[in-house]
């Protein structure tokens, strides 16, 4: 092992300049030691130095000397920090920058001490053995935060920023200005560069992210590493799960795990977006009954599953409307605490129309309402679950029901997203959200949810496998186009022409896509793009995966899970844009 301190530095830096001493091939260890400098001491030390700068400038220019451009260089270097220094726009701090060169045999550690230096050169820094000082200098790039060399040099704050280790040249700095976003989340590590990749959805424009992949890719795999390193920051989860894939994760992190499908666990469309104040009241928007109205022609929409004729949403509405007039609900808000209709009341409403379009829609409730889909719908909604994590698991549902119970669980997820009460960052994951986006109502639905949720703080993470069919639609590429990140997984070769079009792919970003391995992708945000692969430590991995074999260890275990109060009666809504001045009490006089 041979150790070196850095004692000349560039004068002009950019983002990620420490990159290629990061990521040489062989095994340099790089350590940087900072220690802040007090700014009455640095504001001091600046004026002694400019008074010697100006001095010897004098002096040259009394003796009819040539001006030295370094000094000049120097000079105006000082002036300029000292202005900053001065206005409180930066601070100076003491930086040691120290490089430990291993090899196995004597003959390699020269070669590789030689290249290591020729790099250095060529970033224009200047590397001195610590010769005489071998102990001192190994334990200086220990792990230890112990400088013993101290052979240090005066950074600004830009410099030091600037030579932050896990800087990535290939993608923007996030938005300095961005005082409320939580802090970004370690994706992976750069393919190119073998850089780490660490990004902050939540400084963006929107916090919106499209995940996709062909099957196998890993999408789930990533998502949920994403999701798992975001809940270490203090960001909240809410999670649709088609496949019961995040069931140890939740167990894990104490997160509440809902399984619709079982007996004890319905969802009522009809439910009234009522929501508890913060002094007991129960209030709702001003035109609840009317979204609510318009949410359940976009539920029924999704269970019949096609698109009404004029005439059969006419009967629609006024069916609707009967329904909640025969429950004593009206527009009178006095009138919204009583409790809510069901399915088999429209149903009823829908036959004594007596009119033909009335009485097929009637028809084609029947499965829902007495046949055998009827467990989810059949009585008032039993659960609220809350928590940091939520984990809507819709595995136990028939294939027939799981647009309906994802589009319902979209709904009562999207009333806590826009409850003032409870306003913070979350991240709100649809996974394969091809099932809800096959229907024409339910993609709508997702994307206004897509164009809302920045407004309340929320970042919504679409995971799909079905490229072809998401770009092959109008609203799936407006959801697309919504999303300020956007990952790309390996794709299938029947898909691969779709997404080159739909995202302007070059001919290499094409090929690299199509031989990708699990877990590699290509990172989008705008004119930025990073080729990454997903990286997760031991523990994390064993919370993540999915595949069977590292599965099988589990099987016969009884899962943990947290209960769920289903006493409640637990409110949904569609209301994508409520604003709390509108909200009125409908407690009854």
């Amino acid at each position: 092992m041979s150790c070196f301190a850095v004692t000349g530095y560039p004068r002009e830096v950019q983002p990620g300049w420490l990159q290629p001493l990061i990521t040489y091939p062989g095994r340099v260890d790089v350590s940087l030691h900072i220690e802040p400098i007090d700014p009455a001491m640095a504001a001091e030390r600046l004026k002694k130095q400019l008074a010697r700068l100006e001095a010897g400038r004098r002096h040259d220019y009394e003796h009819g000397n040539l001006l030295d451009p370094q000094v000049e260089a120097a000079t105006e270097d000082v002036y300029d920090l000292s202005a900053r220094v001065a206005r409180g726009e930066g601070k100076l701090f003491r930086v040691g920058l120290y490089l430990a060169v291993h090899a196995a045999i004597p003959e390699a550690l020269a070669d590789e001490v030689a290249a290591v230096r020729s790099l250095a050169a060529s970033l224009l820094m200047d590397c001195k053995p610590t010769t005489y000082r071998s102990l001192q200098g190994w334990v200086t790039c220990l792990p230890m935060g112990l400088d013993l060399l101290r052979m240090r040099r005066t950074f600004d704050t830009a410099a030091l920023s600037a030579a932050f280790p896990f800087t990535s040249p290939d993608l923007p700095p996030p938005d300095p200005a961005s005082v409320a976003a939580p802090t970004g989340v370690l994706y992976g590590y750069n393919l190119g560069s073998q850089g780490l990749v660490h990004w902050d959805r939540f400084a963006l424009d929107n916090h919106n992210s499209v995940v996709l992949g062909r099957s196998g890719a890993g999408k789930s795999y990533l998502v949920k590493l994403e999701l798992l390193r975001s809940l270490y920051r203090g960001v909240d989860a809410l999670v649709i799960d088609p496949e019961d894939e995040y069931a140890r994760l939740s167990a894990a992190v104490g997160g509440a795990h809902v399984r619709l499908g079982a007996g004890d666990v319905r969802l009522n469309p009809f439910d009234l977006p009522i929501r508890t104040g913060p002094d007991g009241r129960r209030i709702a928007s001003r035109d609840a009954l009317v979204r609510r109205s318009l949410f359940l022609h976009t539920f029924l929409t999704v269970l019949i599953g096609e698109q009404p004729t004029p005439a059969e949403r006419a009967a629609l509405d006024a069916a609707i409307t009967a329904t909640y007039r025969g429950a004593g609900i009206t527009n009178d808000p006095r009138t919204w605490h009583r409790p809510a209709p069901q399915l088999a009341d429209l149903e009823a409403a829908l036959f004594d129309g007596k009119k033909r379009e009335a009485t097929d829609l009637a028809a084609r409730l029947h499965p829902y309402v007495h046949g055998a889909f009827a467990d989810l719908f059949r009585g008032a909604t039993t659960l609220r679950p809350e928590g940091h994590l939520v984990v809507f698991s819709l595995r136990e549902l028939a294939d027939e029901l799981k647009p309906m119970g994802t589009l319902l669980v979209l709904d009562a997820v999207w009333r806590q997203v826009v409850d003032p009460a409870a306003r913070r960052p979350r991240l709100v994951v649809v996974d394969e959200a091809w099932l809800l986006m096959r229907q024409a109502a339910g993609a709508d639905f997702l994307f206004r949810m897509a164009k809302a949720s920045r407004k309340h703080w929320a970042g919504l993470t679409v995971a799909t496998q079905d490229t072809a069919d998401v770009l092959a639609t109008d609203l799936g590429r407006a959801v697309i186009a919504n999303a300020a990140t956007q990952i790309l997984l390996r794709q299938a070769t029947q898909a691969i022409d779709e997404v080159t079009q739909a995202f302007d792919l070059s001919e290499g970003e094409r090929q690299f896509l199509l031989s990708a391995d699990q877990g590699q992708g290509l990172l989008s945000t705008g004119a930025h793009r990073v080729a990454f692969e997903a990286i997760a430590s031991p523990a994390e991995h064993d919370l993540i995966t999915s595949n069977p074999a590292e599965l099988a260890p589990y099987a016969g275990h009884e899962r943990n899970e947290l209960c769920v109060d289903i006493d409640d009666e637990f409110s949904v809504d569609d209301d994508l844009g409520d604003d709390p001045a509108e909200d009125i009490e409908v407690d009854a006089a």
